[in-house]
């Protein structure tokens, strides 16, 4: 192992992407408080980008897409009653 350099065990990088995950930690964060790069914490997520998405984070995500897909229904609906009212002027 290269100097500087500590073994992480799978316990802690599973409860690190985890917390990044589903929680939002950012991992900068996460890797300052652990001691860790951010190019590891990456390299982490990056191999376990090749497993199927759990239940809870299709559900968060579904949830996460439909609040997005509301938000933009309202700005639209904000913006086009702004242009109207600003065309009738």
């Amino acid at each position: 192992m290269p100097k500087g350099h500590h073994a992480v065990s799978k316990e802690v990088k599973q409860q690190i992407i985890k917390r990044i995950k589903d929680e939002g930690v950012p991992v900068s964060q996460a890797a300052q408080e652990h001691g860790i790069s951010t190019k590891s914490i990456y390299r982490w997520l990056g191999t376990g980008i090749s497993a199927p998405p759990s239940v809870l984070e299709v559900a968060r995500l579904r949830r996460e897409n439909t609040a997005l897909k509301e938000l933009i229904g309202e700005l639209t609906l904000e913006m086009s009653v702004a242009k109207k009212k600003a065309d009738d002027r």
